[in-house]
């Protein structure tokens, strides 16, 4: 029998052994090279969505051309407060004695025109004032600026716009809602050439499915796509805007069955696409070219709209929300929608069944309905 004492564990050792030595200078762990500083920035960018990145160099083209034309020299940062109140106060309208107006001069007005940084004469909407400070804002985040946009006068005047702009009753622009109706009547606008079947594949696709975006139209892949049944596929969305990293999440997956099923098949039948990108252009003879771009999507919704002769401005983001719609119209559960639609709000999509309710609401006809 062994009577010694038990061996105590060891303990760990809490100094680090000393590094092997190099020829390479150590660096300040306070203070960031300019090597590692690049490779952040394009970690940062490669890590944004391509709309995103498209939408803040839209914005800074049109900073530096407002702020050339205005001071007569090149924008550089930070910068001055004065300066982003000056950009506010030229593009937001406000109540004057004969109507609304802004600050901007006319002159260079007709120039930012003309050099192409806007698409027409007068003030922007105001999302799209507020969506160009943010940029600004996020310019001077980056680079560790002191940072203008949250000065608190620029701040309490953004705020009191917003405000003023409510109060005159000015919403949001949103796009009109594809709902089962008009997107039948699109359907319908789908011959049976190639292009027909392709178009009538990518919009059922992009509604049943959970009203895809078209940055997630434009991205799908056979390889994330399975077929499971006939009339019966499973697409898995790897990447979406509420998934950016990539997770395996238990919703990624999103059923395409029924008509939407028969019409991709048609459509991957006919094209002879077996691998890569589902959507593609098709060239002249009927060719099937490179991958669809998201504004191809957008542009295949108005074509169809158009000739289905609807009034209604719809647009690539009218799939998501139509479908939406419609599913709050037929009484589905929020969690079966939010499912397939991915949404992470629940306030979100509750604003969508409100809505559908409302318009048949018992409340709203309490003269009763010949009233």
């Amino acid at each position: 029998m062994n009577t010694s004492p038990p061996k105590r564990p060891r303990r760990a050792n809490l100094v680090a052994a000393a590094p092997p030595a190099t020829n390479i200078a150590p660096l300040d762990p306070h203070t960031l090279g300019q090597i590692a500083e690049d490779a952040m920035r394009a970690l940062l960018v490669e890590g944004e969505s391509e709309n995103t990145i498209r939408s803040y160099q839209t914005a800074l083209r049109y900073w530096a051309a407002w702020f050339g034309l205005r001071y007569g020299q090149a924008i550089s940062v930070p910068v001055p407060v004065p300066a982003v109140i000056q950009f506010i106060v030229d593009h937001a309208q406000r109540k004057a004695a004969d109507g609304l107006e802004s600050e901007l001069p006319q002159g260079i007005d007709l120039a930012l025109v003309a050099g192409g940084y806007k698409a027409a004469l007068g003030p922007p909407a105001l999302a799209t004032l507020a969506h160009r400070v943010s940029v600004l804002s996020k310019v001077h985040q980056l680079k560790a600026l002191p940072n203008p946009c949250r000065d608190p006068k620029v701040r309490e005047l953004l705020a009191k716009t917003r405000r003023a702009y409510a109060k005159r009753g000015v919403v949001q622009d949103k796009k009109a809602a594809l709902t089962r109706e008009p997107l039948e009547a699109l359907l319908d606008t789908c011959d049976d050439s190639l292009r027909g079947a392709r178009d009538r594949a990518l919009l059922l696709f992009a509604w049943a499915s959970g009203g895809r975006r078209r940055s997630e139209v434009s991205a799908a892949s056979t390889d994330n796509l399975r077929k499971l049944a006939p009339r019966t596929y499973v697409f898995t969305l790897r990447h979406s805007k509420t998934n950016q990293s990539g997770a395996d999440l238990q919703d990624n997956d999103k059923p395409i069955v029924g008509r939407a099923a028969d019409a991709l098949e048609d459509w991957l039948q006919r094209s002879g696409i077996q691998s890569g990108p589902i959507f593609r252009r098709i060239r002249r003879g009927d060719q099937v070219a490179e991958p669809l771009a998201p504004a191809a999507v957008r542009d295949i919704v108005k074509r169809h709209a158009a000739l289905a002769g609807l009034d209604e401005d719809f647009s690539a983001h009218s799939l998501r929300s139509g479908f939406v719609t419609e599913a709050a119209r037929q009484n589905i559960p929020i969690g079966e929608t939010m499912a397939l639609t991915g949404h992470t709000s629940v306030t979100t999509v509750v604003g969508y069944f409100r809505s559908a309710s409302a318009i048949g609401s018992k409340a709203a006809r309490l003269l009763g309905e010949d009233s």
